[in-house]
C-alpha cells in the first residue's frame, strides 16, 4: 500500500458521494414523493383498513413483568411444535405463534450454548410474535380462546386444526409446517347466522422493544421489511422508534411483510394474487416502541350458511438464501411463488456485486466443504478477472520505479520552483508514455469489491459459525486470538476493555495481513518527502488495528489478495526490467543498502 491508497479512498468516496448527491438522492426523493402521493390517493378513494384495531393494544400494554418461561407456562392451552428445525408451541389464546426456537442454530460456536429463541410471548421483555385474524365490523379477536380439535403435536407429518366462535361465526384453521421454516395456514370462516357478515382478513408480526441481538450497524438493515407488489420496503428499528411518521404504507398485488435482523426473519405472507394493503409502523413510543408489520386483504362478505376460505403462510427462521429462493420459485417448480422473497437478505445498493460474490462463495463452500477455502478461490477468481487492468497499473508502477532517479534529479534541480518541477515531471511522463495515475487502478477497483465482500460476509447466514483452519472457528467473527494477552497465554480478554476493546483483539490473521501489506509497500516507489514516507510506512500497522474487529473471512480475503498482488507485482516489475533487490529494499541485517541507479 502506498500513496495510491489514499488517492483510491478519496476517489472512491468522491464517486459514492457524487452518486448519492446527484443520482441516488434525487431518485429517492422522487420515489418517496410518488409513494406519498399514491398513499394519499388510495386513502381518499378507498375505505382505509385500520391496522391498529382493538386487540394489539391489549397484547402490548403495560410493562413486561414475566420471563419467557413464566409467560409460556401461564397460557391456558398450547399446541406443541416439534420438527427438525423447530421446538416450541402455538398459544391457543389468540392462536399466536409466540414460542419458537431454532434447534439447528446456537448463540455461539460452543456446542453447549443455548439454541436460538426466535419468537417469545407478548408480555415478556422482548415479546416477538406473529398472528393472523379476521376483523368483523371493526372488531378483532386477537385475544380469543381457540381450542384444538384435531391433532396433538404439529410436526412435518401431522398438521393440527384449531377452532373458535365469535360474532356468530365459526373460525377454523388447519396449520401445517414443512421441513424448513414455512407454516401453511388453511383458514375457513362459516357464517351460522341469519344475516350476511363482512369480514377482513389480516396478519401481523409484532416486536416489543428492540431485539436483544440487534447489531445497529449502518451496513445492515434491521427492522420492518417487506415486498408489496414488486417493490421492496424497509425501515430500521431506530429510525421508526425515533419518528413514527416514518411508517410505511403500501398497496399492491401479493408480496410479504415482516421483521428481520441480521440472520433471522419472521414474515406473514398473503396469497400472491391478492390485493394487499400493508403497514410497517411503531405502535408504541420512542422509549417503549412496539414494531408492527401488518397486512390486510380486501373485505369479503359471507352470506348466511356459507363458508369462506383462505390460505396464507408464515415464515419464521433463518435467512438461508437457498431456502428463500426455493419459496420464491413458481408453484409449478415446487415453490410458493413468493415475490422477491430473497430480498429479505440485505444485499444493499451494490447488489450487482454482493449477489455474484455470494453465489461464488456458496458454490465453492459446498464444493470444498470449507468457506475459508472458498474465500481463497474467490480471491483468485477476482484477481484473474481484474488481471488486464491490474497488469496495466503495475506496469505503470514499474515504469515509475525505473524513472525514480530521474524524478529525484528534477526535484533537486527545481527544489525552489514547484511549478517548473511539475512541468518537467509531466514532460518526463509524456516522453516515457506513462500515466502516473494508472498505478492506483488496482486499488481503486478493489475498494467496491472489498465493500461488497464485507457486506456479503456480514449479512448472510451461510458463513455463520463456519470454521476455516486451526484457530479460526467462525469466519463471520473476528480472529479470536489477541497479541495483547500473548494469544491466550495470559488469563484476560483484552476485547472486554471499554471503548477500545474492539481494536485490541489483534489476532494472528490481522498481523499476517499487516506483514503482507508492509512487504508490498517495499515494492512500490518510495515518496520523496521523508515525512510522507514515514506516514506511508505506518499505514500497514494502522490497518492492522482497523481490520482487527472485522470478520476473519474478510481479513483472510485481504491477506490472500495482498499476497497474490505481491507475486503479480514482482513478476511484472522483473518483466519490465526493474531490478528488485529484496535484500536492499528491506535492508536486511549485515547488508548495506545498495545505492539507487545514478547515485
Amino acid at each position: 500500500m502506498d500513496r495510491n491508497l489514499i488517492l483510491a479512498v478519496v476517489l472512491s468516496m468522491g464517486v459514492m458521494l457524487f452518486w448519492d448527491l446527484f443520482i441516488a438522492g434525487p431518485q429517492r426523493e422522487a420515489y418517496e414523493a410518488a409513494r406519498q402521493a399514491e398513499a394519499e390517493r388510495v386513502a381518499t378513494e378507498e375505505e382505509t383498513v385500520e391496522p391498529t384495531l382493538s386487540g394489539l393494544e391489549a397484547l402490548t400494554s403495560g410493562e413486561p413483568t414475566v420471563s419467557v418461561e413464566e409467560a409460556i407456562a401461564a397460557a391456558p392451552a398450547r399446541a406443541p411444535i416439534r420438527t427438525d428445525n423447530f421446538e416450541g408451541s402455538i398459544n391457543l389464546r389468540g392462536a399466536r405463534f409466540d414460542d419458537l426456537q431454532l434447534t439447528q442454530y446456537r448463540e455461539t460456536i460452543d456446542e453447549d450454548s443455548p439454541i436460538i429463541r426466535l419468537l417469545s410471548p407478548a408480555g415478556t421483555d422482548h415479546g416477538y410474535y406473529a398472528f393472523e385474524g379476521w376483523s368483523v365490523g371493526g372488531d378483532r379477536f386477537d385475544d380469543a380462546e381457540w381450542r384444538l380439535i384435531d391433532g396433538d403435536v404439529l410436526t412435518t407429518e401431522t398438521p393440527i386444526t384449531i377452532e373458535m366462535e365469535a360474532a356468530g361465526l365459526t373460525f377454523t384453521r388447519t396449520i401445517s409446517v414443512d421441513e424448513n421454516f414455512m407454516f401453511t395456514i388453511a383458514q375457513s370462516v362459516r357464517n351460522g347466522g341469519a344475516e350476511a357478515v363482512s369480514v377482513t382478513p389480516y396478519a401481523s408480526v409484532v416486536q416489543r422493544g428492540f431485539p436483544d441481538d440487534m447489531k445497529n450497524f449502518m451496513i445492515l438493515h434491521e427492522g420492518p421489511v417487506g415486498v408489496v407488489g414488486d417493490k421492496l420496503h424497509e425501515r430500521k428499528y431506530k429510525k421508526l422508534a425515533k419518528d413514527k411518521s416514518k411508517s410505511i404504507q403500501a398497496d399492491g398485488i401479493g408480496g410479504w411483510v415482516g421483521l428481520t435482523g441480521k440472520a433471522w426473519l419472521t414474515a406473514v405472507i398473503p396469497p400472491q394474487d391478492a390485493n394487499v394493503r400493508a403497514l410497517m409502523t411503531n405502535e408504541g413510543t420512542a422509549a417503549a416502541p412496539v414494531f408492527n408489520s401488518f397486512y390486510a386483504l380486501p373485505q369479503r362478505t359471507i352470506a348466511p350458511g356459507e363458508t369462506d376460505t383462505l390460505t396464507t403462510n408464515l415464515f419464521a427462521g433463518a435467512k438461508v438464501v437457498k431456502i428463500l429462493k426455493g419459496y420464491q420459485a413458481p408453484v409449478d417448480k415446487g415453490g410458493l411463488g413468493i415475490q422477491n422473497f430473497d430480498k429479505a437478505v440485505d444485499w444493499g445498493n451494490f447488489f450487482f456485486l454482493t449477489r455474484p460474490i455470494f453465489t461464488v462463495l456458496n458454490y465453492f463452500g459446498h464444493l470444498t466443504g470449507n468457506y475459508g477455502v472458498s474465500i481463497l478461490i474467490l480471491t483468485l477468481i477476482i484477481k484473474i478477472l481484474l488481471f488486464p487492468i491490474a497488469n496495466k497499473g503495475f506496469e505503470s508502477l514499474s515504469k515509475m520505479k525505473k524513472l525514480q532517479p530521474e524524478i529525484e534529479k528534477i526535484r533537486a534541480r527545481y527544489e525552489d520552483d514547484k511549478m517548473k518541477q511539475q512541468q518537467e515531471m509531466m514532460a518526463l511522463y509524456k516522453k516515457e508514455n506513462m500515466n502516473p495515475l494508472a498505478g492506483c487502478l488496482p486499488i481503486l477497483l478493489q475498494m467496491p469489491i472489498f465493500y461488497a465482500l464485507y457486506k456479503t460476509l456480514f449479512v448472510t447466514i451461510e458463513l455463520r459459525h463456519e470454521p476455516f483452519v486451526l484457530w479460526i472457528k467462525d469466519l463471520s467473527a473476528p480472529d479470536p486470538t489477541s497479541i495483547f494477552n500473548l494469544f491466550g497465554l495470559l488469563p484476560f480478554d483484552p476485547t472486554a476493555a471499554p471503548l477500545i476493546g474492539a481494536f485490541l483483539g489483534i489476532g494472528v490473521l490481522p498481523i499476517l495481513m499487516g506483514v503482507a501489506m508492509w512487504f508490498q509497500t517495499k515494492l512500490n516507489p518510495p515518496p520523496a518527502d521523508p515525512t510522507q514516507a514515514q506516514i506511508f510506512a505506518m499505514l500497514p500497522f494502522v490497518f492492522v488495528f482497523i481490520f482487527a474487529p472485522f470478520a476473519a473471512g474478510l481479513v483472510l480475503y485481504w491477506f490472500w489478495n495482498t499476497v497474490l498482488t505481491i507475486v503479480q507485482q514482482y513478476v511484472i516489475m522483473r518483466r519490465n526490467g526493474v531490478e528488485v533487490d529484496l535484500a536492499s529494499r528491506f535492508t536486511l541485517p549485515g547488508r548495506k543498502k545498495s545505492p539507487a541507479p545514478g547515485e
